[in-house]
């Protein structure tokens, strides 16, 4: 394995929970050498993607990382705006809110907005899920044809729970369905007792591609409210997709969407 790749998996290992990591951990998570481990980590604090804690034998992520993560927040416009209508939208529903984008099989976690619910489901950004068996992944994968999903997924799937999809078959049939009305939903699947609803928008100008997702508890929510939880989602998808020329959105399907400003809606 190359050292690039080392490099991208002990990054991978920083989480919410995790924000230092001492060489014997690394070492036991990355199944590697202490000794590998140590000069790799040494070599990327003094890159800048880490930073080693004084008096302590740990690391944490370096300002290096920071760094490129505001530019990248300062140059992804679409990112930024669809941050935008997920504040409105958490505002408004009360429900905690997600901004994602695809990395491999995988979703990354770019933002997050509290609700105002006494209960909120709460995964931080930066965090992982497998994408088929998340709202927002499916939302995302739905843009790639079959052929480009099963190439992502040449290893069987290994479902989170009964509810996801267990083969890529089951798979390919939800996307099928995400296609069709334009919102992935996702109930008991990555996190025990959450339903989650997401759409996807893509910028054609630069090809990024983000879900804008809303999670509750699936116990505690209505009919009447999931309908306007969809009917919020897609308008804010569509007011979107008039800005960044997204042309998946302008099918007569999704007209009725496109109506006075989502926010009207609430």
């Amino acid at each position: 394995m190359s050292t690039i790749q080392n490099v991208s998996r002990l990054l991978r290992l920083f989480t919410a929970e995790r924000s230092v990591l001492s060489v014997t951990e690394a070492s036991q998570l990355l199944k590697l050498p202490k000794s590998s481990v140590s000069r790799l980590l040494k070599s990327m604090a003094q890159a800048g993607l880490l930073t080693s804690l004084e008096g302590k034998a740990g690391y944490r992520v370096g300002n290096l990382i920071f760094e490129t993560s505001r530019r990248h927040r300062s140059n992804s416009t679409l990112s930024v705006m669809a941050d935008e209508a997920l504040a409105q939208l958490a505002k408004t529903t009360g429900h905690t809110g997600y901004v994602a984008i695809l990395d491999g099989p995988e979703i990354l976690g770019l933002r997050m907005r509290h609700g105002t619910r006494a209960l909120r489901v709460v995964t931080s950004p930066g965090d992982r899920l497998p994408a088929f068996a998340s709202a927002s992944g499916r939302a995302l994968l739905a843009r790639l044809d079959d052929e480009a999903v099963r190439a992502l997924h040449k290893a069987p799937l290994e479902p989170p729970s009964p509810h996801a999809p267990q083969t890529i078959a089951d798979l390919l049939v939800a996307l099928a369905t995400v296609r069709e009305r334009g919102w992935a939903q996702v109930t008991d699947e990555c996190l025990p007792g959450v339903e989650s609803l997401a759409i996807s928008v893509h910028d054609r100008e630069n090809g990024e591609t983000v879900a804008i997702c809303i999670s509750y508890s699936a116990a505690m929510i209505s009919a009447n409210e999931k309908s306007r939880i969809v009917t919020l989602l897609m308008r804010a998808g569509c007011e979107l997709a008039m800005k960044f020329d997204d042309d998946h959105w302008m099918v007569p399907r999704f007209a009725s969407y496109a109506a006075p400003s989502w926010v009207e809606a609430a």
